[in-house]
């Protein structure tokens, strides 16, 4: 698999990486841990080269997960870790209520205070079980603090060794750039799909002219672009569609009709709708790398196949004809 380099930094990353939410269980229906540890080191062998967590990715257990899964394997991978989501302390900009595993109800803040930042750290390398973080991230702005505040806890952590790179993730463009003149952030995480599509009015020009990295994230749009989310599909009590805008009865309509158009292409090259969507996303311009959510070594074949066939010029200028045709009701 190809590599690119992470914006302006040395770390080099393959256009798919594994994204680690869904082995976290916590909102997915819970996790098969041995499954998933097979899913990675199946991941890795088909030669991806990074993985992305975080904290509240199951309160942890994604992580603890990864630490397993990579014992002797560490030198394989790039670790790229969050903070500033936090479900323990009361602080910070409150971000919604939910339940836990056990169904007890509880609070979810953003909170990037500088001490919170290093502590959060601290924590997560313990669960991952290694020395550093190859690119820390801010996983959701936080009012309440001064971006500077947070930059000075992500400059002491490259200092001190704890973490390669900076990050940050859901950054608007001012945010970015209020955070790039603290400190070197090299990336924002940012949600991009085929029906979502709305950081292209500003923030990936940017990035792309001042040679900063994308990593796009949910780009099956959790699933609805892989056709398999019909009308009349039925969502778990805790599956997290459930009241999600993109998941309207009539968006599923609207994206079936576009699956049906380009369908006849992925039939074309003898590739699934969703390898056929995740090629097209690494391949848009301005993405560095698209997360690819991943919980079992079935997913992790299709998923990290995705990029053994090549689009021509054509065949994208189809695509994007009726993905320019499919606009979904949602508010941002």
């Amino acid at each position: 698999m190809e590599k690119r380099k992470l914006g302006p930094s040395k770390i080099e990353v393959t256009p798919l990486i594994f994204g680690a939410w869904a082995i976290g269980g916590w909102k997915w229906g819970g996790t098969n841990k041995k499954e998933a540890i097979r899913a990675i080191h199946r991941a890795i062998d088909m030669g991806v080269n990074s993985i992305d967590t975080a904290p509240a990715y199951g309160f942890g257990l994604s992580e603890e997960i990864i630490g397993e899964a990579l014992k002797g394997k560490r030198d394989r991978i790039n670790i790229f870790d969050k903070c500033g989501l936090r479900w323990d302390v009361q602080k910070g900009e409150y971000f919604y209520g939910a339940k836990d595993f056990e169904g007890r109800p509880f609070k979810m803040y953003r909170y990037s205070g500088k001490e919170g930042i290093v502590e959060e750290c601290e924590r997560s390398l313990k669960r991952l079980k290694t020395d550093y973080i190859d690119l820390y991230q801010i996983h959701w702005p936080d009012s309440t603090t001064p971006i500077e505040e947070s930059m000075e806890a992500m400059i002491k952590l490259k200092k001190d060794g704890k973490i390669r790179e900076i990050g940050v993730s859901n950054y608007s463009l001012e945010q970015f750039k209020e955070a790039i003149s603290f400190a070197p952030v090299v990336s924002n995480q940012l949600p991009f799909s085929m029906v979502d599509r709305h950081i292209e009015e500003d923030i990936i020009p940017y990035c792309m002219e001042n040679g900063y990295a994308i990593l796009a994230y949910s780009p099956l749009q959790r699933g609805l672009l892989t056709g398999k989310v019909t009308p009349d599909y039925k969502f778990k009590d805790d599956d997290h569609r459930k009241d999600n805008p993109f998941f309207t009865i009539e968006n599923r309509k609207k994206v079936l009709k576009l699956i049906e158009k380009i369908k006849p292409i992925a039939d074309s090259h003898g590739v699934t709708v969703a390898q056929l969507v995740i090629n097209w996303t690494v391949n848009h311009p301005g993405i560095t790398a698209a997360l690819i959510g991943t919980r079992n070594v079935k997913q992790a074949e299709e998923n990290f196949s995705s990029l053994n066939f090549k689009l021509s010029e054509d065949e994208i200028n189809e695509i994007n004809k009726w993905v320019n045709q499919t606009v979904l009701e949602v508010s941002y």
